[in-house]
């Protein structure tokens, strides 16, 4: 690799690693030290193509979520199943990976900027803006950037748009889908709002158990599945349709008990 090589987005990748590794340093206790984060389904990962191929998640904090992929889809390239054990996996990360956010977010300081250049496709939300209901039309150029980075690589969104739970799937995940045809990935997390305040910065509460369940890709028909089916497709593959409600509860109870019992192990 070059030093001064650069993605599509103009990002150097030697910068790009060495912030990849720093920051993957720094985060790492987060989610295998003061607390722990539980993982099933990353066996899947190894088997993935290089490039196309669409995460889709719900969403619990601004930054920890992406940050918490990062750290398991590099650990399952590098041959670790459900597991961030040794944290020497970053040494060579995956570096075609992009997540999309809002642009108002990447831009609110130091930090957002420099996790930005670390992956985010940014985007100009069209239902919020600066803590406001708004409603204007979706930027061609924000689908091309998402398009375009699907041509380089592997790119995480959440598509419900926001961090409040069960909230409805934004269409426009569905347009990319059918535009560009990529593999979807459902993942579907938990424990992170507990754990961290909104951002997904500051830790807000220690020995939370912390899950992540990649699944299966979506068997999608391109070409004549409509937005709306495969939108409902998302909203039951990312346990996001109502009907998930009393599932996640108990869901939330039976892992915490786990995690009490583990330590009293």
């Amino acid at each position: 690799m070059g030093l001064f090589k650069r993605n599509p987005f103009g990002h150097i990748l030697f910068v790009k690693k060495w912030l990849i590794r720093i920051l993957g340093a720094m985060t790492h206790r987060r989610f295998r030290g003061f607390n722990e984060l539980q993982i099933e389904g990353s066996e899947i990962i190894k088997e993935l193509p290089d490039t196309n191929v669409l995460f889709i998640s719900n969403h619990q904090t601004y930054f920890a979520d992406v940050v918490a992929m990062f750290h398991v889809f590099n650990a399952s390239l590098s041959g670790r199943v459900d597991s961030i054990k040794n944290v020497g996996y970053l040494w060579n990360p995956k570096l075609n990976i992009y997540y999309v956010a809002a642009k108002e977010t990447m831009k609110d300081g130091l930090l957002p900027k420099i996790l930005a250049y670390v992956g985010s496709v940014s985007i100009e939300r069209t239902w919020r803006s600066e803590g406001k209901d708004v409603n204007r039309q979706v930027k061609m150029s924000d689908i091309s950037n998402i398009g375009k980075a699907l041509d380089d690589g592997w790119v995480i969104t959440f598509p419900q748009g926001t961090t409040t739970p069960f909230k409805p799937i934004r269409k426009g995940t569905a347009f990319i889908i059918k535009n560009y045809k990529p593999i979807v990935v459902p993942i579907v997390i938990d424990g992170f709002r507990r754990s961290f305040d909104k951002k997904g910065l500051r830790i807000k509460k220690k020995n939370i158990l912390q899950t992540m369940e990649i699944k299966k890709p979506l068997e999608i028909d391109y070409e004549n599945e409509t937005t709306d089916d495969i939108v409902k497709k998302i909203e039951f593959a990312i346990e996001q349709h109502p009907s998930f409600l009393k599932v996640i509860s108990q869901k939330e109870l039976e892992a915490q008990e786990e995690l009490n019992k583990l330590r009293e192990w």
